[in-house]
C-alpha cells in the first residue's frame, strides 16, 4: 500500500476490503491473514487490525477452522428480492439517446484487452440488480480500455446469459456490449447511474497502472430495455487523471425557486 497516502495502511486495507464486500466479491469466503499481507505487501498485524475493524462493523465473521466469511446483509430495497426502481423518468429517457451514442464512440475509439469472460452464478447483489433469481446464470466480462495515454477504465459486466448468447470473450473485444446487445434484439430504454470513488485494489491496480490504493473514479450503471427490464450492470473504475465527466446545467423556475437542471450529457463511457 503507498505509504504517501495520508492514511493508515490497515485503514487503507480496510477500505479496500469493504468496497469489496459491498461489491459481493467475496461470496465463497475472504482470503486468509497470510494471502492478504502477501497481496497488499504488509504485515500480518496491519492485515488483522483491517479485518477486526470489518468484524466490528459486522461486515464479516471469523472463527477459528472456518476462516472469515462475509456476513449477508438484509435487503431493504424490496420484499420480493428484487431491485426498487421508480418509474421511467422521461428527462432520463430523452436524454438517454445523447449518453449512448458517446458510450458506443467512446468504445469505438479506444483499444480494449477482454481480461476474462464467463458465464456464472449471479452473486446476490449483482441478482438483485438484474432482477434475477438468485444463483441466475450471467455473463460476467471484465475489460480494461486503453487510450494512446495509457489504461484508461476496469470494467466489469453482467448481462443475463440468454441475453448474451451470441457474443463473448471475440466479440467483446471489437464491438461496444452496447452493440452487441442491440443486435441480439435488445432494445435499449434507459439507464440508471452512479457516480462514486474508489481505491484500487491488488487486481485492479495493475490493470490499470496505478499504485495500489490510489483513488479511481467508480461508475456503477443499470441498463434497461424498453420494457424497464434490466439487460446490463457495469460497474466502472476509471484513472482520474484520464479521464473527465462533463455535464452542462441549466436554470429553470420562478425566481423564488430556480433549479439546476441537466440540458445535455457528455459522458464518454463504454
Amino acid at each position: 500500500m503507498p505509504s504517501a497516502l495520508p492514511l493508515p495502511k490497515y485503514h487503507q486495507i480496510y477500505l479496500v476490503l469493504r468496497e469489496q464486500l459491498e461489491e459481493g466479491r467475496f461470496a465463497q469466503g475472504l482470503p486468509g491473514e497470510l494471502s492478504l499481507t502477501q497481496q497488499y505487501g504488509v504485515a500480518r498485524v496491519t492485515v488483522r487490525k483491517a479485518l477486526e475493524r470489518l468484524a466490528a462493523e459486522g461486515l464479516i465473521s471469523r472463527a477459528p477452522g472456518r476462516g472469515t466469511v462475509a456476513v449477508k446483509r438484509p435487503n431493504h430495497a424490496a420484499g420480493n428480492g428484487q431491485t426498487q426502481r421508480g418509474p421511467a423518468d422521461t428527462g432520463t429517457r430523452a436524454q438517454l439517446s445523447g449518453l449512448l451514442e458517446n458510450i458506443v464512440t467512446m468504445g469505438l475509439r479506444t483499444a480494449v484487452k477482454v481480461v476474462s469472460c464467463d458465464v456464472v452464478e449471479a452473486s446476490d447483489s449483482v441478482a438483485q440488480q438484474l432482477a434475477l433469481p438468485a444463483g441466475a446464470l450471467v455473463q460476467k466480462a471484465v475489460r480494461v480500455r486503453s487510450t494512446a495515454e495509457g489504461p484508461l477504465s476496469h470494467i466489469t459486466t453482467h448481462v443475463p446469459a440468454e441475453l448474451a448468447r451470441s457474443f463473448g470473450r471475440r466479440e467483446l473485444a471489437k464491438k461496444p456490449i452496447l452493440l452487441l446487445l442491440e443486435a441480439s434484439g435488445v432494445q435499449i430504454g434507459r439507464a440508471t447511474q452512479t457516480l462514486s470513488a474508489r481505491l484500487a485494489d491488488a487486481q485492479v491496480a495493475p490493470l490499470l497502472d496505478v499504485p495500489l490504493g490510489s483513488a479511481l473514479l467508480a461508475v456503477t450503471r443499470l441498463i434497461l430495455d424498453d420494457q424497464d427490464r434490466p439487460v446490463q450492470w457495469l460497474q466502472g473504475l476509471y484513472r482520474p487523471d484520464h479521464y473527465q465527466y462533463e455535464m452542462q446545467l441549466s436554470r429553470v423556475g420562478d425566481v423564488d425557486a430556480k433549479l439546476w437542471v441537466r440540458t445535455a450529457l457528455s459522458a464518454p463511457f463504454h
